[in-house]
């Protein structure tokens, strides 16, 4: 069972190299960057996992205040269950103190969605976590929507952002990050009728 001291383990989805930053399947790359620039902190090599690592602590001062490991896995998303468990046991973290941050297809663009376990829906990265060490972490689900027409699911998730989904991406991002520290402040039910949408 999960202390309250226990660290929180984040990890945003994505690929590594420049060629996918902007990728939809890369917006949990973007909102953990987000969260390393709230607090103050900049992505080094982890010691002992294939990943970028911050450390840090997320939320106001006293007994809601958590301390985080943010992590990229540089791995490629099909792989990121390695990553994901190497640090989890690096840094002791209980598998329900993670959270994962990805892409989801079955969701409209812009909206959020966090749950505890479940199954991938179809998502490698999610796939690959699971495997690795079970279902019982949270996600944090960004929506995507499904591609136009008969655009294959792999062409669109590897594609850039749309021009007009671009205009709104700052603020969702934003959002995606709000929802990450309101669930580890407050837990996840406050967090889900606060930004399920």
């Amino acid at each position: 069972m999960s202390e309250a001291t226990d660290p929180w383990l984040i990890v945003g989805l994505g690929n590594p190299g420049p060629e996918y930053a902007a990728n939809r399947h890369n917006v949990g790359f973007m909102v953990a960057d987000l969260l390393a620039e709230r607090i103050g902190g900049k992505f080094k090599r982890a010691q002992k996992a294939q990943a970028q690592v911050v450390e840090g602590r997320i939320g106001p001062p006293g007994p809601a205040n958590r301390r985080v490991i943010l992590a990229k896995p540089m791995s490629y998303m099909n792989l990121s269950g390695g990553p994901v468990t190497a640090l989890r046991d690096f840094y002791k973290v209980p598998t329900d103190h993670i959270v994962a941050v990805h892409d989801e297809l079955d969701i409209d663009y812009g909206m959020l969605r966090l749950k505890l376990g479940g199954g991938d829906n179809g998502h490698n990265g999610l796939k690959s976590m699971t495997k690795a060490m079970g279902s019982e972490y949270h996600r944090i689900r960004f929506g995507i929507g499904r591609p136009p027409g008969r655009m294959q699911v792999a062409d669109f998730v590897l594609k850039d952002f749309s021009s007009t989904e671009r205009k709104e991406l700052g603020y969702l991002v934003d959002r995606a990050a709000d929802s990450v520290e309101c669930l580890l402040a407050e837990g996840l039910e406050r967090a889900q009728s606060a930004y399920n949408s």
